[in-house]
């Protein structure tokens, strides 16, 4: 609901007046009211709890969680509100309640922006490519060494490149049926530019997750825009490296069941051994004396000093 804030301070009218009560404490201090309890929020409007669950009925919502992260939503494309989140957070309560909110009210906006058909094609392209190869710089390559992690499990030949100088040698070594995978926020940055020219010049095709109507966006083959209220030149990206992260499941997931049968035999197989890194469940892996135990040998390990 986009218009949730223009609604709560001028159409509130046409509600009850016990809920346009709660109405005007929600608009007294809208990013207060993201991690308030249902208790405080009835407290602080001065009405039952009941009439705050039929107040979020009234505007549109299922219920109260569900006014809260479209309110965090409405909030987040606010400018200036990821400020007065990273500045004016007092007890510990308000700062979870202000970070997890701005994350979920992001996620809610992602899913809402994103395009059935522009994740259909991108999968399509990934499906059928050669190799894969993900860019990413800064906070973005953080992304780009995950996503690697988690298409190479698919079978997949793949590198995650998070200098530029590796990125534009690698671009120019790149040929048709190959595909980038470009991660900016901004979609402005020079370096990841000038690899994602390079990659398409030599018959590659690209994949963005970036900012809608930003450079990078008009540069690749397939966008898939991530538009977040965050000031990334000032702050550590936060918000949009995790809608970025939720993207890159998405085409791994989708790249996953194209793969079928074949797939899935693939992951059970790397699952099995995996788990002989682990200990069972059942085991602490410490002796009856306090002693660490090796997990394979049942050889014991004594603690060290201290």
């Amino acid at each position: 609901m986009a218009d949730l804030l223009k609604f709560l301070g001028r159409d509130s009218v046409r509600l009850r007046r016990s809920e346009t009560r709660v109405a005007e404490a929600v608009m007294r201090d809208p990013a207060t009211s993201v991690h308030r309890t249902l208790a405080e929020l009835a407290a602080e409007a001065g009405v039952s709890e009941p009439t705050v669950v039929r107040f979020c009925r009234a505007v549109g919502f299922r219920g109260f969680r569900d006014f809260q992260i479209t309110l965090a939503q409405a909030l987040a494309a606010q400018s200036g509100f990821n400020d007065v989140a990273m500045t004016k957070i007092d007890p510990q309560q308000d700062l979870i309640g202000s970070v997890l909110s701005n994350h979920l009210g992001t996620l809610i906006a992602v899913r809402d922006a994103l395009d059935g058909d522009s994740i259909a094609r991108a999968v399509d392209i990934l499906a059928d490519a050669r190799r894969i190869e993900f860019f990413g710089l800064g906070a973005s390559g953080i992304v780009a060494i995950d996503a690697q992690q988690k298409f190479f499990r698919l079978g997949r030949p793949t590198v995650a490149y998070t200098d530029p100088h590796m990125q534009l040698m690698s671009a120019t070594t790149l040929r048709a049926g190959d595909v980038v995978v470009a991660i900016s926020h901004t979609g402005r940055t020079k370096d990841i530019l000038e690899s994602v020219v390079t990659a398409k010049d030599a018959g590659a095709q690209v994949v963005a997750i970036t900012s809608p109507e930003s450079p990078l966006s008009f540069a690749a083959s397939v966008t898939l825009p991530v538009a977040t209220a965050e000031d990334t030149d000032l702050y550590t990206p936060m918000m949009s490296r995790l809608a970025h992260l939720a993207v890159v499941d998405i085409l791994a997931t989708g790249l996953a069941v194209r793969g079928g049968a074949e797939v899935a035999d693939n992951l059970r197989r790397l699952k099995r051994h995996l788990q002989l890194k682990r200990l069972p469940k059942s085991s602490s892996g410490l002796g009856n004396d306090g002693s660490r135990r090796n997990s394979t040998s049942g050889d014991t390990i004594q603690k060290e000093d201290e």
